[in-house]
């Protein structure tokens, strides 16, 4: 008998050749074998005659290959099929498909699926580019019964497609036929019952054998009762970890944060002006996070221009109140320093002791910081990766704030969060008049359990990537949400503009004018220097094209990630003091360029860029109280998607729309780039297909911990998360609650 946890290559057919191909495929064990499904289902229980087939409907045709061959075009190679049943023939042909040479022989059976169309100069009937598969001798009688005659599942083929959909139907049907009988239930029983699902056994057999009578359209769609208990399973486990996870973090010792009068008059000292409704009201929920004695682990989201940063700031300011120190780590120097101006704008005046620390400084100017920070004489830390070197010692941690968090690991925040010194009274070796506000509480006044063992900082993620509720409740579903959902009074909505650069000299009009009413204007590009492998214009080039000739008489600046860091800040100080009225750059400027008089922007090959990278570049703009435009400029031929991306962009300015559209045509693996650590790979589960479920099994994995009968065991879930454990433990750390 198989049991789940099998090794793949015992189950008969694999061995250990195919086995190497399967371990590529993420398929180690006969449990993942079964959880590879079918990717779509062809309904072969009444396979259509050629004479029964209608121009415009997808379908399934099996007969014999009459004749083949390759026959060349002009314009490129194509392969023509054709298919008998009787006395009926159908054409099939295939584009650029010179590997299908010699792979047909007449009178072998075959089925195909595809779109059937009618030839506009013959009128004949054929199928263009069909998915075919070789159904083997009709004589094959346990190939036909798997093949014909029933709904089928089509797999996607492994190994250079040497191992095949129809391999995998016999292999994946003989490891469900000698799957022990008495497979063990993971899901508990309260769940199983309130929800309906089918035994774990039954799902298995059904998703990959649907029987005569399932709905098509349910199976297309995974929403069959064996779709739904699979994919319930994987999301259950996934939010009970999730939950299992906060709930630790609740039972952890934090620091207790107190907020008086004192506190609340240091915030409202500090707001440069009137609050949004909005911003009260997260404000609000983090205070009195801060005030629990277990940890904040909260993530902060706000579309471009919400106000995200004056809210982390009062933030700061409760746990400094407080005596404790500020950490504040952003994914570049350019934003770094931005909040370090930001924040001595802000808070300075205040009293209270801000330092910057980043990995182009000089090393006798770190280690003079870093001793700052060491003896508590630093209240609010801002930086970037730097802080994470070893060298940096906190002498009382009492809040970090980790801005664009999609830019940092998991493992990055929380190895931030482990940042301290022994715990004891570093705070106190600091002269009186550096910490003017920070003395409400004296390091003798702490408990010794406190001494001991120091509290864990509270955490406040912040992102103004727009994040779908589906995507937080996975990717963040260890932390509380806040979300920023109002711009603050005076700015005024984003006019976005569609053109074809052929009308590059209109738009180079435009921008003119606005220089001459004294605004500043960002042209973007989506490359550095020119490439013989593609036509996109490159900023380099243009730089020398707009300075030399189009705008030769106005101040034009180039910025891009291969500048030196020194250069690039003079450039960026130059565009923020108004010393130059037009920059040049790339995406290097999606994140953390705050000037208020820039109210152009002009992207060149807009159809190249992502949708939430469009977003966020606009975002750069419309930030003070005069009139912005983002004109998007397109070169050549758009594809379907990039339509839709430009079409979304004129449309709206809610970053919450844009994102839901980004999620649905990127998919949840690509929402954040290459870079995201921490972007859950779901097996059964699709985060955009399965919204519903995963609310679901969020509320029961809640369920099940509240349960006043205990709905589940600490044995049931030992069980449960042994399979999930070694899959997450890397995006959510799952092993530490085990």
């Amino acid at each position: 008998m198989l049991e789940l946890t099998t090794p793949v290559q015992y189950v008969k057919g694999v061995g250990p050749k195919m086995a190497e191909i399967l371990a590529a495929k993420g398929i180690s064990t006969v449990g993942d074998l079964l959880l590879y499904l079918p990717f779509r289902y062809e309904d072969r229980l009444n396979p259509r005659g050629i004479g029964e087939l209608r121009a415009g409907e997808m379908a399934t045709v099996i007969g014999e290959v009459r004749n083949s061959g390759l026959f060349r075009t002009r314009r490129m190679p194509i392969f023509q099929l054709t298919l008998g049943q009787g006395r009926s023939r159908l054409r099939c042909l295939w584009f650029n498909a010179t590997y299908l040479q010699g792979k047909f022989e007449p009178g072998q059976l075959i089925a195909l699926y595809g779109k059937v169309e009618q030839d506009s100069h013959t009128g004949e009937l054929q199928i263009v580019q069909p998915q075919y598969e070789m159904l083997g001798d009709s004589g094959e009688d346990t190939a036909t019964s798997l093949e014909v005659g029933r709904i089928v599942p089509i797999y996607e083929s492994a190994g250079q497609g040497r191992v095949t959909a129809r391999w995998f139907r016999r292999v994946i049907r003989t490891a469900l036929e000698n799957l022990n009988p008495d497979l063990p239930e993971t899901v508990p029983a309260a769940v199983r019952g309130r929800l309906a699902l089918v035994s774990k056994r039954e799902a298995l057999w059904k998703v990959h054998w649907p029987e005569a009578g399932e709905s098509f359209e349910a199976l297309q769609s995974a929403r069959t009762p064996a779709h739904v208990r699979l994919i319930f399973e994987e999301l259950f486990f996934t939010e009970l970890g999730l939950e299992m996870k906060r709930r630790q973090q609740r039972a952890q010792t934090g620091i207790a944060f107190e907020i008086n009068d004192r506190v609340r008059q240091a915030i409202k000292k500090i707001l440069p002006f009137h609050p949004t409704q909005a911003q009260k009201r997260v404000l609000k929920e983090i205070a009195e996070d801060m005030q629990k004695p277990h940890p904040m682990r909260r993530l902060l989201q706000g579309d471009v221009g919400s106000g995200k940063t004056i809210v982390s700031f009062q933030a700061a300011i409760i746990a400094i109140e407080n005596g404790y120190q500020v950490a504040l780590m952003a994914p570049t120097e350019i934003l770094a320093q931005q909040h370090y101006f930001s924040a001595r704008r802000i808070l300075e005046n205040a009293g209270y002791r801000i330092v910057l620390l980043t990995g182009s400084l000089e090393t006798d100017r770190k280690r003079e910081i870093r001793r700052h920070i060491a003896q508590g004489n630093a209240q609010l830390v801002i930086g970037t990766h730097a802080l994470l070197e070893e060298e940096v010692e906190f002498a009382r941690p009492g809040l970090v704030i980790v801005d664009e968090q999609h830019r940092f690991g998991v493992m990055q925040r929380l190895k931030l969060m482990k940042k301290s010194g022994d715990g004891t009274a570093h705070v106190g070796t600091a002269a009186p008049e550096s910490l003017p506000r920070a003395q409400s509480r004296d390091p003798a006044e702490r408990s010794a359990a406190e001494r001991n063992d120091p509290p864990e900082p509270d955490v406040l993620v912040m992102t103004a990537t727009p994040i779908p509720r589906t995507l937080a409740l996975t990717l963040y579903g260890d932390l509380d949400l806040s979300v920023l959902d109002e711009l603050p009074p005076g700015r005024t909505p984003i006019v976005t503009r569609r053109v074809s650069d052929e009308r590059s000299a209109e738009v180079w009009d435009f921008v003119r004018k606005q220089v001459e009413k004294g605004h500043q204007v960002y042209v973007v590009y989506p490359v550095i220097a020119e490439n013989e492998e593609n036509e996109l214009k490159a900023a380099i080039k243009m730089y020398r094209e707009l300075s030399g000739k189009v705008f030769a008489d106005l101040k034009v600046g180039l910025l891009h990630g291969r500048l030196d860091p020194d250069l690039k800040d003079q450039v960026m100080r130059m565009f923020q003091k108004g010393e130059l009225q037009i920059l040049v750059a790339t995406t290097v400027i999606e994140v953390g360029v705050d000037v208020a008089n820039a109210t152009v922007m002009v992207i060149e090959h807009a159809e190249r860029f992502g949708l939430a990278q469009l977003h966020q570049l606009r975002g750069r703009i419309g930030r003070g109280a005069a009139k912005s435009y983002c004109i998007l400029m397109t070169g050549g031929k758009v594809t379907e998607d990039g339509e839709k991306r430009l079409e979304a962009m004129a449309r709206t300015n809610d970053g919450f729309q844009i994102a839901e559209l980004d999620l649905e045509l990127r998919g949840p693996g690509e929402f954040f780039g290459t870079r995201q650590a921490g972007v859950p790979n779901f097996t059964v589960a699709n985060l955009i297909r399965d919204r519903q479920l995963l609310e679901l099994a969020k509320r029961e994995a809640a369920a099940v911990m509240d349960g006043p009968n205990a709905e589940i065991t600490s044995e049931e879930i030992s069980r449960a998360l042994i399979t999930m454990r070694a899959k997450w433990q890397n995006t959510y750390g799952l092993v530490e609650v085990g």
